[in-house]
């Protein structure tokens, strides 16, 4: 069977309509941002140097702050316009202020010892050279543009004397009306066709200069401040889980491993004098040994268990899911087995532990019939949902241990949502980032 594949008139126009839409907004942004590069350069220049001229009476400090602040403003302006450009959301750095109540010194101080305040100076000065490049280019290739494609219309009134000779005589395509007006039309087109690149080209060059001098500090140390509240959810999570296994260890099987030790050493004594009975005290060791061993089990829980390390997190989901104590709907993309669907060790750790502590949760306080499990790759997130019919009211908070799970989550660089109102239903989200 051959498939044809058509392509639909409606998308078409809407591409074509896409293109000239982004091409006005080039144009606009770099043929206004011209006028106000030059305003700018004009102030900040004249500022800085005035300032400078100005340092020894006292007053070159305020007037250096102004220039600081109108660069400020101008550079706000810009980060308005680049937004449009690059297709990203506006980023505004913190500048730095003086403390509330201040004097006119401190404040004068505040933002001349501002970093980002001579990053927008240097923005104005430098970028009024790239738009005087940006707005000469765009002029002209508009004009050839324009004047080209249409050049057909208005050649009758362009006046000739008798010693012209045209570019096309020139090249040697002919003398007369049409070959100029086939050489002209021809250049016309191919300033048009190119026109969307060329302008395309300069904004981005100029709106890259922008992001990179007005934002560039700002997401550095936005990136920053996320992996350092990345890294402490990290070794929070990790001393809250170690804390929580010493506990139950200690608490659970330690304690039976003592009985365990005393029943058996009582057993010892009692072989010569009373068979029968060293033989009830080892049936209740065998027993304490049941329990401890089920304890275990459920404490490496907490541990990335082997059947995830070898065959991936669907097996792993499975069989967390067959050792529950309610019935559990498990809907995974069997993909993330295969070796070439499978994730990152760390990432599956962290879905898997979501899913254990949800589960956990189930079990102990929800009080549910039924519970759901649902594990999908939506772009470039892996999502993880349980959702149960329990009496709700689970939440995030110390003492919790969904705070331990959250703590985990952020450290992968994930968001955990639990939506859980008194009286259920509870839903626990996980995005990860792959």
């Amino acid at each position: 069977m051959t498939t044809a594949v058509v392509s639909s008139p409606t998308s078409s126009t809407t591409s074509h309509r896409g293109i000239v839409r982004q091409l006005m907004t080039d144009s606009a942004y770099v043929i206004v941002g011209f006028p106000l590069a030059i305003a700018g350069f004009v102030a900040v220049l004249v500022g800085l140097v005035l300032s400078a001229g100005l340092i020894v009476t006292g007053i070159g400090l305020p007037v250096m702050a102004g220039a600081l602040l109108l660069a400020r403003i101008f550079a706000d302006l810009d980060r308005l316009a680049i937004g449009r450009i690059l297709r990203l959301p506006r980023v505004r750095p913190e500048y730095r202020t003086a403390a509330p109540g201040a004097g006119l010194f401190k404040r004068v101080i505040a933002v001349i010892g501002d970093s980002q305040s001579w990053l927008d100076a240097v923005h104005a000065l430098v970028k009024f050279v790239l738009s005087i490049f940006g707005f000469v280019v765009t002029v002209v290739w508009w004009a050839g543009a324009i004047g080209g494609a249409f050049y057909w219309a208005y050649d009758w009134a362009i006046p000739r004397g008798d010693d012209e000779v045209d570019l096309n005589t020139l090249l040697g395509l002919g003398d007369g009306t049409g070959p100029r007006l086939l050489l002209y039309t021809a250049i016309g087109v191919f300033f048009l066709l190119s026109l969307p690149i060329v302008v395309r080209g300069v904004a981005l060059l100029q709106a890259n200069f922008s992001k990179a001098m007005l934002t560039g500090v700002a997401e550095m140390r936005s990136k920053i401040t996320t992996l350092e509240g990345q890294r402490r959810a990290a070794v929070s999570a990790e001393a809250t889980a170690l804390r929580r296994l010493e506990r139950d260890i200690h608490d659970g099987p330690q304690q039976r491993l003592v009985r365990l030790a005393m029943d058996l050493g009582r057993a010892q004594q009692q072989f010569d004098r009373d068979p029968e009975a060293a033989r009830r005290t080892i049936d209740e060791a065998l027993t304490q040994t049941r329990e401890t061993l089920d304890e275990l089990r459920s404490l490496s829980r907490g541990i990335a268990p082997p059947i995830l390390v070898d065959r991936g997190l669907p097996s792993a989901l499975a069989a967390l899911a067959g050792r529950g104590v309610i019935p559990i709907d498990l809907s995974i993309d069997q993909a993330l087995g295969t070796s070439a669907g499978r994730l990152d060790p760390a990432l599956e750790s962290a879905a898997y532990f979501v899913v254990a502590e949800s589960l956990t949760n189930v079990a102990k306080h929800s009080r549910a019939e039924i519970c759901r499990i649902a594990v999908s790759r939506e772009g470039e997130d892996l999502r993880v949902e349980i959702s149960d019919d329990g009496e709700g009211g689970a939440h995030v908070s110390k003492g919790h241990g969904l705070a331990g799970l959250a703590d985990r989550v952020h450290a992968a660089g994930g968001q955990l949502t639990v939506t859980s109102p008194a009286g259920g239903p509870t839903l626990i989200q996980a995005t990860l980032p792959i």
